[in-house]
């Protein structure tokens, strides 16, 4: 397994593989077959909550170790349906896209509650089921760049879906209202028992310069995460790290130059660390987007991607246009790839 993943890595092999953390993984919380009881049983998260959670931690390839293999299709709204599926149609019958993630051995499958709820009753019991409940409408021009709602948590639940997720676009002109949204959202979900996930995401023009995107610098998404802990998610999504400084660049905020000197390097895995710590050294879970698909480079990125994640301290990867963009079979072997990082031993904690 291990040597599969090394030739794939290619020349990073070694950097990515050997490289050891500024800061030390004991002071993380680190994903384990018993994060639950460790972890978040300590927590003021009500029981169902747990229970759900344990649900998805116990299903698909990945059952029992603590790591996460998500399969997300809401983009036939977040991108259009048309850009999103058109690239292979079969992924317009909502039936498919749940059979990928059963096939791919998944963990959970999230998506709309249209494309959900179209098949809920044959397939809600068979792979757990994360409604997404906001989305960014791209039909309006100009566009806004707004997340709102498209259904509620009750929706969610009265179709047998074990949890819920969220968008918020932090730094947005709407930050403040999608906060304070989605955080009455979350609040209803656990008294449910429904898990919440959130992307936490950036969106300002602000954050990109003539110099570099800051939206993915890991001082600023960073700082998305510990927001985004704060409101209760119990699991953030957010985009891997490809710089760091924004704070610095677009000279806002507040920040602290031993951020750049003492708790992230430019390696990858120490930026992705930095998300890690910020949500609570682990206390809540990351899980790394797999990003849009390029084509023949799609492989290479996604390992890449999931062996940052996994030595950095993160608990998985939810991977959907690279996946869903090709055919059933070859998307499941893509999937299976990212699960087999998280199952090989040799890959460990940076």
């Amino acid at each position: 397994m291990l040597k599969e993943i090394t030739k794939i890595l290619g020349d990073e092999a070694e950097n990515l593989l050997q490289h050891k953390c500024i800061v030390s993984k004991e002071n993380l919380h680190l994903p384990n077959n018993n994060f639950i009881d460790e972890i978040l049983s300590q927590s003021d998260r009500p029981i169902p909550v747990l229970r759900n959670l344990q649900t998805i931690y116990n299903h698909g390839r990945l059952a029992n170790t603590g790591y996460l293999s998500i399969l997300p299709v809401d983009q036939g709204v977040e991108h259009s349906a048309g850009a999103s599926f058109a690239p292979n149609p079969i992924y317009f019958d909502p039936e498919n896209i749940v059979k990928l993630a059963i096939n791919g051995g998944c963990n959970a499958v999230v998506s709309t509650l249209g494309v959900l709820g179209s098949v809920a009753r044959k397939y809600a019991h068979k792979i757990p089921f994360i409604v997404k409940l906001n989305h960014n409408e791209l039909l309006t021009y100009p566009e806004s760049y707004d997340q709102i709602l498209f259904a509620d948590v009750d929706q969610a639940f009265n179709m047998g879906a074990v949890g819920i997720g969220a968008t918020i676009f932090f730094g947005s002109e709407k930050s403040d209202k999608q906060i304070q949204e989605i955080s009455k959202v979350f609040k209803h979900a656990h008294q449910l028992g429904l898990v919440t996930v959130l992307w936490a995401y950036l969106r300002n023009p602000a954050f990109k310069t003539k110099e570099a995107d800051y939206h993915l610098s890991a001082d600023l998404t960073g700082q998305a995460n510990h927001l985004g802990v704060t409101i209760e998610a119990d699991i953030i999504k957010q985009k891997q790290p490809i710089n760091n400084g924004g704070y610095l660049a677009v000279n806002f905020g507040r920040t602290d130059k031993k951020i750049y000197s003492e708790l992230t390097t430019n390696h990858p895995i120490d930026l992705t660390r930095y998300q890690v710590i910020n949500c609570y050294m682990g206390r809540v879970g990351l899980i790394n987007s797999g990003g849009a698909s390029t084509g023949e480079n799609d492989l290479q990125e996604i390992v890449k991607t999931a062996v940052i994640n996994k030595r950095a301290g993160g608990m998985g990867l939810i991977s959907g246009r690279k996946v869903f963009q090709k055919n059933m079979d070859e998307g499941v072997r893509l999937l299976n790839i990212i699960q087999n990082i998280y199952l090989c031993q040799e890959i460990t904690i940076a």
